[in-house]
């Protein structure tokens, strides 16, 4: 794997006029764990590389054993597709770490290999970013029309609620989604979180962490087409719980690496980031 070099933080790069849309966009890297989903990775690669976007789209493929591998094999070689591999399978957080020690784009943005997820919508979490308007973009699945809103289990949305309610209380940050899996950030801000994750515990400790370093987080409605179980749905409701114990782990965290310049990581007690 090619080494990286950490993309500066904003104060250390140069003040421009910002634009925004796909031809003014920056390079934008899009990270894909992937474990067995033969069905639709295919399907979602499609979508993902129409995107009109400048991009890296690296596919992870956390030891999958349903032919998903093989699947795979179609994009070697494809232009802006890269794909990397884990021998066994390690969970979501352990592959989005490798992917992000390839990352090359400006900007990093999560996207799950089923077909819940809208790549068309990338434009939505981007806008915010290249506008200088917010520092961690959620794409919110309860800012939708309510339609859209109200689908998923009764015990998904319920969990969800939960751990909104439980940044709230450990962070005084308020989210209507901090399990989303439409997460967009500038990608030196998730190399300073010194991600641990490994499993589905991605989300609370990037959550807890952008907290922590006192980042501005910006909610856009998005679509959502949920999958049940039995279409391959993978987590569960213990899955609810490690989150709530990674909210309470993270909530005295402080960042190693220096942050931009005239920012620093709340201390204890201190001050909340802004959430619009």
């Amino acid at each position: 794997m090619t080494s990286t070099t950490l993309d500066a933080p904003p104060s250390a790069r140069p003040v421009t006029p910002v634009k925004t849309g796909p031809a003014a966009a920056p390079l934008l890297t899009v990270l894909i764990p992937v474990y067995n989903e033969r069905g639709t990775v295919d399907e979602l690669l499609r979508r993902v590389t129409a995107v009109p976007y400048d991009k890296q789209v690296v596919v992870i493929d956390d030891g999958s054993m349903d032919g998903t591998a093989e699947v795979l094999t179609r994009w070697q070689g494809q232009p802006e597709v890269e794909l990397l591999r884990h021998p066994v399978n390690r969970g979501k957080g352990a592959a989005l770490r490798t992917g992000l020690a390839a990352a090359r784009g400006r900007f990093t943005i999560v996207q799950d290999a089923d077909l819940e997820y809208d790549p068309d919508e990338y434009g939505l979490l981007l806008g915010p970013l290249m506008r200088g308007e917010a520092e961690v973009v959620y794409g919110s699945r309860y800012l939708a029309p309510a339609k859209e809103a109200l689908t998923g289990s009764r015990l998904f949305r319920s969990g969800v609620s939960f751990l909104n309610l439980c940044v709230r209380w450990l962070y005084g940050v308020n989210l209507t989604d901090e399990a989303t899996c439409y997460k967009a950030f500038p990608t030196w801000t998730l190399r300073a979180m010194a991600l641990e994750c490994e499993g589905f515990e991605f989300c609370p400790e990037v959550t807890a962490k952008a907290c922590r370093m006192g980042l501005s987080i910006r909610e856009v409605p998005i679509s959502y087409a949920p999958r049940s179980t039995q279409q391959g749905k993978k987590i569960r409701w213990t899955d609810g719980l490690k989150a709530l114990a990674v909210l309470w782990k993270w909530r005295h965290w402080r960042p190693q690496a220096p942050l931009p310049r005239g920012r620093r990581a709340p201390a204890r007690g201190e001050g909340r980031p802004r959430v619009s």
